[in-house]
């Protein structure tokens, strides 16, 4: 096993940028199931850092700032609306967390279906224009099942 990963409960966290940090940490949590486990607001109404969890997994989040770090990332509205990266999210029922996100104005990009591999699901984005693809395809139980077959 390599010695680089730090042995933690998830090694990999998605950081990402909005322009209304507390909108979508709102929309996040109310249309997703996030929980905001942490938040650094500033004096203005921005967030300087926000932690929020997904069952054992967690994305950062903060508000888009003109800084040396700011300027390494686009706002899907900069782009034409175009990401070159998106999050998956395992879930219990892909049916109603699409629900929710049409209740909650997101846009669906790719429409609910039962995937060839297993599992059911969606791509849709947030009201920023992040996209986000949502299934009960769970690659762990995969890769599980396969190593004990």
């Amino acid at each position: 096993m390599s010695s680089i990963p730090k042995q933690t409960l998830c090694g990999v966290i998605p950081c990402l940028r909005y322009r209304d940090a507390p909108a979508a940490i709102d929309w996040l949590c109310s249309t997703f199931g996030f929980t905001a486990q942490f938040v650094v607001p500033n004096e203005d109404g921005s967030v300087a850092h926000a932690q929020l969890t997904f069952g054992n997994s967690m994305i950062m989040l903060g508000s888009a700032f003109d800084t040396d770090y700011g300027r390494l990332l686009k706002q899907p509205a900069d782009t034409g609306g175009f990401v070159t990266q998106s999050a998956y999210l395992v879930v219990n029922d892909a049916d109603q967390v699409y629900g929710r996100v049409l209740e909650a104005g997101g846009k669906i990009l790719l429409d609910l279906k039962d995937e060839d591999y297993g599992g059911r699901g969606f791509t849709c984005s947030d009201p920023e224009g992040h996209v986000w693809s949502i299934g009960t395809y769970d690659p762990y139980a995969q890769a599980s099942a396969a190593t004990s077959a």
